[in-house]
Order: structure tokens, then sequence, then C-alpha cells
């Protein structure tokens, strides 16, 4: 069996989709758009100027990598449950030690209702 590729190894390493994650620019935005409040998808949709569906599209992936969470539910006047997200996290350190990145995630502790209180 052939040994793995770099790439291919990156692939399921949760540092590097993690890092792959920050050094996009509207996926950065949304993420300090909900650091110090709670907000809706469309909240953040209209303060950063993206659309509502590539919003949704950054907020599932950095839920999925644990950045943020839903920690609150608003039920609109129209009977719907609205998702409210916040920043996991407050700060980020990448470091490169060598050639190799060492990822330190600083917890919101801002956010009151922020289930973690140390460095994810």
């Amino acid at each position: 069996m052939a040994k793995p590729e770099i790439i291919q190894l990156s692939e399921f390493d949760i540092t590097q989709k993690i890092i792959d994650s920050l050094s996009n620019v509207c996926n950065r935005a949304v993420l300090f758009s909900i650091k110090n409040e709670s907000k809706d998808a469309a909240q953040i949709s209209d303060e950063i100027k993206i659309s509502i569906s590539s919003t949704y599209k950054i907020l599932s992936t950095l839920e999925e990598l644990a950045l943020i969470e839903v920690n609150q539910y608003i039920i609109s006047s129209e009977g719907k449950k609205i998702k409210q997200y916040r920043s996991r996290i407050s700060k980020v350190e990448i470091v490169l030690d060598n050639l190799e990145p060492i990822l330190n995630l600083f917890p919101n502790i801002d956010n009151p209702e922020s289930k973690q209180n140390q460095i994810i």
C-alpha cells in the first residue's frame, strides 16, 4: 500500500482545517461579527455585505469546526425559530514549529453564554 501524501493527510487534520477556514476573509468577517454579541444569519449577512446563502455556508463550516455556537433561539413574528450565533473564540495564534503549525484558540470569555471557559 502506498504511503499517504501530505495533502491527503491534511484532509483529516483538524488543525489544518481550522487554519484553512481562518485564512478566508469572509469566514473571519463572520467570526469577528459575532465575537461580542449574538446575531442571526440575516443580521450577519447585512452587516458584512455577503449573500445570505454564503453566510449560512460559512456559519455551517464554523459550527462544524466548533469555532461558533448557537447560543439561543428567537421566535420571529411569523413563528419561525431563528438561530442566534456567537463566537466561541476571542483570539487565535498560529505558530510554526519545525514546519508544523501549532494552533492556540482562546475562549471568548466575554461571552456570558459560553459553555466553555478554557482553551479549546
